[in-house]
């Protein structure tokens, strides 16, 4: 997960949120609760040219919070009572 904050921020390498959100998605597909959360708010959001899509958002979300992130749980249940 940490390529792809370098990535985001441009710590060490050209910003570049292509490489950064294909670093978060590798890392969230191994289990890395932290990406998956991030990976939850840019399809919510529709940051770092990911495209809106709060299916996919409660999806990412739903897979942080059963991998502990507090962020994903919180986000995961206003998903499902509709809000935001």
């Amino acid at each position: 997960m940490m390529l792809g904050v370098m990535y985001a921020k441009g710590q060490g390498v050209k910003q570049d949120d292509f490489e950064a959100v294909n670093w978060y998605r590798k890392a969230a597909e191994q289990g890395d609760a932290d990406a998956q959360a991030i990976l939850g708010f840019l399809y919510l959001l529709g940051e770092r040219g990911v495209q809106v899509n709060k299916s996919l958002a409660k999806e990412w979300f739903g897979k942080a919070c059963d991998n502990g992130n507090q962020k994903g749980c919180e986000y995961y249940g206003k998903l499902n009572r509709g809000e935001r």
